[in-house]
This record gives C-alpha cells, sequence and structure tokens, in this order.
C-alpha cells in the first residue's frame, strides 16, 4: 500500500491518499477540457484507497455538471482541482495536485475523439526548460 501526499496552489488544502491507483487516465472530453483549461484531464483512479483531508477541509468545494457523472472537487480559495469523491466507491485524484511522485504511467487516453484540434502534432513544438527569453 502506497502514501500519496497532495495539495492545493495556495497551501490552504492538504490531503493523504493511503492505497493504491487502480487507473490513470488523460481524458479529452469537452468536460474536462473546459473544466482543466487545458487539452485533457489527468486523473487517478481508485475503489479502495482512502482519502484522509489534513487541512483545509472546509475549503473544499464540488461541482457536479446536472444529467452526467462529471464532477469535479476544487478549493475554494484558489480554484485548484482536488480529489473527488462524488460518484460512490470510487475515489478520483487529480495527478497535478499531488505533491509526491505517481509511480505508474498513464493507462489511456480516453474520449480521443473530443481531442482538441491544437494537440495533435505536441511532439513536434519546441521544449524549453523554463519561460523562453
Amino acid at each position: 500500500m502506497t502514501d500519496h501526499f497532495g495539495s492545493c496552489l495556495c497551501g490552504t488544502v492538504k490531503f493523504e491518499v493511503q492505497g493504491d491507483f487502480d487507473s490513470f487516465y488523460l481524458c479529452h472530453c469537452r468536460h474536462c477540457q473546459k473544466d482543466t483549461g487545458s487539452a485533457h484531464a489527468a486523473n487517478l483512479f481508485s475503489q479502495s484507497a482512502k482519502l484522509t483531508w489534513k487541512s483545509g477541509a472546509d475549503a473544499v468545494t464540488s461541482f457536479t455538471l446536472p444529467g452526467t457523472l462529471h464532477s469535479k472537487s476544487f478549493c475554494k480559495l484558489c480554484g485548484s482541482a482536488l480529489p473527488s469523491t462524488q460518484i460512490p466507491g470510487l475515489l478520483v485524484v487529480p495527478a497535478g495536485c499531488l505533491d509526491t511522485t505517481v509511480s505508474i504511467l498513464p493507462t489511456a487516453h480516453i474520449f480521443t475523439s473530443s481531442k482538441a484540434a491544437w494537440d495533435a502534432e505536441l511532439g513536434e513544438v519546441p521544449k524549453f526548460e523554463g519561460l523562453p527569453e
């Protein structure tokens, strides 16, 4: 069993996940594009891991898109994505909110039929270790 620790951008919310992740999906659906403001969401899923809020639990809020299973938990202060337990029996953890290393590679890209047009050839885009001059 593995322990993972994470937090929001402003540091108000801190949490621990005890257990292992079953899968790691990069979701390209339109809902994930909208709520991340990016090409895809990167979420870890577990049916057995346990989530414990270490601080800032009162700053965590959630939104579920009506008529869907799409939900998101986030910090009320800084807006950072946080773990969600909105679907009974399933813990969803945005990979970017973890402060510890994720040891598994993504399981798959999903909903690629909704992939952003500008996401097609990202391997060809120049790379910089920091902000370009």
